[in-house]
């Protein structure tokens, strides 16, 4: 299944799979960012991206995490 950058919550469940031990309170934005694209199942344009949808990602990666 290919990731957008509108897949949030099954992006975060990705991240949480790949970085179990990384708290996502703790994760900057260009951390995050470099992390959703290097994901192998994300196939999106980078240029796509910005801060609310880096933070719709952060805080479902917080839901998932918590």
């Amino acid at each position: 299944m290919a990731l957008k950058w509108t897949d949030s919550q099954e992006i975060a469940l990705c991240l949480l799979e790949h970085y179990p031990a990384v708290n996502p309170k703790n994760i900057n934005f260009v951390d995050l960012r470099n992390w959703i694209l290097s994901l192998d199942e994300f196939e999106d344009d980078p240029k796509h991206c910005g801060e609310r949808i880096l933070e719709a990602v952060q805080m479902a990666w917080i839901d998932e995490f918590e």
